[in-house]
């Protein structure tokens, strides 16, 4: 499947939700099975946008010229369904999808494809690289490693809750909590949005959220008032008020995933130190691990950056972390 026309398939329904995962694989002249390296893509948006129209086709075009089938899911949003049992429980229900036999059925009808299960990977940008990360444990087989890019971990640190005024001076002054509100009464809960973090959209033009739609609305909300964690995991839906459920860095033992990290050093959203804390975590495990800090990008970076650029090279880095230890597919 080209970027241009991916294969969507449904991996999972669930009270009405849809949710799909787009399939796009590499170029094959073979004539009998082959093996290919799976790579898992997860968009970011903050847990309650975009979807998975939304990453970023060069690097998904970097890993098919690495011989890697690549899935990008789909998952539900919140604040409908909490982070636990909506993001988290649905990537992790598509990497049991995977070493089910789930894919290879629906490869068989492509030609020459087999998935490599010994050779399972993930990454993703933003909430993205937390939900990659949340593969590293609570699973029962774990990719064999994993990237992050600048991605959400570290929930107990106080820059969670920290106001971000630069976001707050683009919303609207009128809207009203009722108006916020109605992004609980979508049904069933929605597993795309159609605008992302990054500002893109279905058809590749870059625009802002449209504060006229709720979803969008209360996002941005969320991020401008520092209360994102309490709007995708809220006191009362679980008994675990500490994160320990959701957040990576709790759950970081020696057998973790090898993981890399990959974040802006001018990221205004979140913070590098949160990564750079996360790295110290997975190093003290003994975890194999590493990190490129890019100079001067800012969240969601990879949405825009131009192949061939200083930070294209610098967060490729991550990906021949992943190529080192997964190989690459039949060329």
């Amino acid at each position: 499947m080209t970027t241009n026309n991916p294969l969507k398939v449904l991996y999972k329904e669930v009270n009405g939700s849809k949710i799909t995962t787009d399939v796009y694989l590499p170029p094959s002249q073979a004539s009998s099975p082959q093996k290919y390296p799976i790579v898992i893509d997860i968009h970011g948006g903050a847990f309650m946008l975009g979807h998975s129209g939304m990453v970023s086709i060069p690097q998904v075009n970097d890993c098919l010229d690495r011989g890697w089938i690549v899935l990008v899911p789909n998952h539900r949003l919140c604040p409908g369904v909490n982070l636990l049992n909506g993001p988290m429980q649905d990537i992790r229900d598509l990497l049991s999808w995977i070493h089910d036999g789930s894919l290879d059925a629906i490869l068989k009808g492509q030609g020459s494809y087999q998935a490599d299960l010994e050779n399972v990977a993930a990454f993703g940008t933003s909430s993205g690289g937390h939900l990659a990360l949340s593969l590293g444990f609570g699973v029962k087989t774990p990719p064999k490693a994993i990237l992050s890019l600048y991605g959400a971990v570290n929930f107990s640190n106080s820059l969670w809750w920290k106001e971000l005024p630069h976001v707050a001076a683009k919303l609207p002054k009128d809207l009203s909590p009722s108006f916020l509100q109605r992004v609980y009464d979508e049904f069933p809960i929605p597993t795309d949005s159609s605008v992302s973090l990054e500002g893109q959209t279905e058809s590749g033009v870059s625009k802002g959220p449209d504060f006229s739609k709720p979803r969008d609305a209360f996002a941005f909300t969320q991020i401008a008032g520092g209360t994102v964690l309490d709007a995708i995991y809220p006191a009362g839906q679980t008994t675990d008020r500490e994160y320990d459920l959701v957040d990576p860095a709790r759950n970081v033992t020696a057998d973790f995933p090898p993981t890399y990290i990959v974040h802006g050093q001018s990221d205004t959203m979140v913070p590098i130190e949160l990564s750079r804390q996360f790295l110290g975590i997975l190093k003290d495990a003994g975890v194999k691990c590493g990190m490129t800090e890019v100079p001067g990008e800012e969240h969601t970076f990879a949405a825009m950056m131009e192949v061939g650029s200083k930070t294209w090279w610098l967060q490729r880095e991550g990906f021949d972390f992943l190529e080192g230890i997964i190989g690459r597919g039949p060329q």
